[in-house]
């Protein structure tokens, strides 16, 4: 909380109470749930699939944690974030875990799914 409270206070001049920053990130994270089960279209034409390695701050602490992504190309040329995912490691399983949850959100089967 405090750290949200330097920059905005740095950036923008605002104080803003500890309270008021944990309600709007309770809101925030709600919606991020929320957009992240959305349903998907059965088809996107290409799908990039890729992992990277970030530092992340968890618990108070930074650690490297592995960012799943999947990129939707739909028929008409735009791109969508279908999801991303972020885990301890990189690894097979969680990419079965991403295809999965991929599928229950209704995409289709995968004709050009490229890293």
């Amino acid at each position: 909380m405090r750290e949200i409270q330097a920059h905005l206070l740095e950036l923008y001049g605002l104080q803003i109470s500890p309270d008021l920053i944990s309600t709007i990130t309770g809101e925030v994270l709600a919606k991020v749930a929320q957009w992240q089960m959305r349903p998907l279209e059965a088809l996107y034409p290409i799908v990039y699939f890729d992992a990277l390695r970030l530092k992340i701050r968890d618990k108070g602490t930074v650690r490297n944690k592995a960012v799943y992504l999947a990129l939707g190309i739909r028929a008409d040329g735009r791109k969508e974030v279908l999801g991303l995912w972020i885990e301890q490691t990189e690894g097979a399983k969680i990419w079965l875990k991403v295809f999965n949850e991929l599928r229950n959100r209704g995409l289709g089967g995968l004709t050009n799914a490229l890293n």
